[in-house]
């Protein structure tokens, strides 16, 4: 039976308590109660031993902070600029993320052991870097990444110098501007003093989804010095998940397609057949695994779609895009299923990241062992 108490609030304290449960999609009474819930479990969390500290940058919804929350870490700083991905994410961990990283000093963000982001790859300009080297001029990091969202990356690791990163971004970052892109974020990073290892690996070892991303991890050789070592050492789910799994019993009819729209895809599909390209709808196969989720899922589904006995195809269930990126059933969605969407095509396979996480973290932890056993012996 639920307990009703009466609180008193001074006006600005109301206003602010207001602003704040409207972003995060809730009334005023389901904010404060949420409150004290989490007042609650932010104690139990610091009464916790944990591993690590981290950040997560560029958060979208939460993705990689379940990742490294799940393999010891406590998060000390998120930031995300998307106002329904705040929404999300305050929903989930309690914590509304900061706006504009490109606003936000770097000098005021936490100590942290671990830097995780999903950077946007935005164009690199190389041509004023080309042009000074031409000139005999010297360039680093900041020349090469001014005015992209990587700079940003670049300089908070700079200022806090964490002990290793952890990046995210889509499989085409090698081989966006042939190459060229690719090649000044690693100087880059390089240029930071951080050992580099990177991987393109398929998240279909953990979800029924074809999901290619590069991964690339970063350890401090200012820290650590230059014999680091790392391999991406995935240990694949067992049994290798297939479609059904994921998806929901029962399902309300608003997700079957129209058959405008089925007509429309099929004619598609077929025109583009006869031309001799690939595009068109995806039928996922229930013993098998999915096209790629992506962001413009919210348009008409056609990537990812369901068989239906006697009926049209139908699209995933924002619950089900969450099961197909390996998200919890406990992961709250207070969003617009277009918001959610769109949401869930932009996140990471969790499970994923979840087990290089954990390699990061074992590596660490090798590393800060390695160097007490030489001080022990210098001494």
């Amino acid at each position: 039976m639920a307990k009703q108490i009466h609180l008193r609030l001074e006006d600005n304290q109301y206003k602010d308590i207001a602003e704040y449960a409207k972003l995060a999609g809730m009334t005023v009474q389901e904010s404060i109660s949420t409150a004290i819930y989490l007042m609650m479990a932010h104690k139990n969390k610091k009464c916790r031993n944990t591993k690590f500290t981290f950040i997560d940058l560029f958060a979208g919804i939460g993705g990689m902070r379940l990742a490294y929350e799940a393999a010891g870490g406590l998060c000390v700083y998120s930031n995300e600029w998307n106002k329904f991905c705040q929404q999300t994410y305050m929903a989930n961990f309690g914590d509304c993320p900061d706006g504009d990283i490109t606003q936000v000093d770097e000098k005021d963000i936490p100590d942290h052991d671990i830097l995780v982001a999903g950077f946007p790859c935005q164009p690199f300009s190389i041509a004023g870097v080309s042009k000074k080297q031409s000139m005999g001029k010297e360039t680093g990091f900041a020349d090469k990444t001014q005015g992209t969202l990587f700079f940003d990356v670049c300089r908070i690791l700079k200022e806090k110098r964490p002990k290793a990163f952890m990046l995210e971004n889509v499989k085409n970052l090698c081989s966006h501007d042939r190459g060229r892109t690719f090649k000044v974020i690693l100087e880059s990073l390089h240029e930071l003093n951080y050992e580099v290892f990177y991987q393109v690996i398929d998240g279909q070892s953990f979800v029924p989804q074809h999901r290619e991303r590069i991964l690339i991890v970063g350890f401090d050789k200012e820290r650590y010095g230059d014999n680091i070592e790392f391999e991406f050492d995935i240990i694949p789910k067992e049994p290798k998940p297939v479609i059904k799994d994921i998806l929901e019993s029962d399902v309300d009819n608003k997700y079957t397609l129209s058959d405008k729209l089925w007509i429309y895809l099929q004619n598609y599909a077929a025109k583009h057949k006869a031309a001799g390209n690939g595009f068109g709808y995806g039928i996922a196969p229930l013993d098998g695994v999915s096209r790629t989720l992506s962001a413009r899922y919210y348009k008409d589904g056609s990537e990812v779609l369901i068989e239906q006995p006697g009926k049209n195809p139908r699209k995933l269930t924002p619950r089900e895009c969450a099961r197909l990126q390996g998200f919890p059933d406990s992961f709250v969605i207070p969003v617009s299923d277009t918001q959610a969407y769109r949401q869930f095509g932009n996140s990471v396979v969790v499970p994923l990241m979840e087990c290089v996480a954990k390699l990061v973290v074992q590596k660490i932890a090798m590393l800060d062992f390695e160097m007490e056993e030489q001080y022990r012996e210098a001494m």
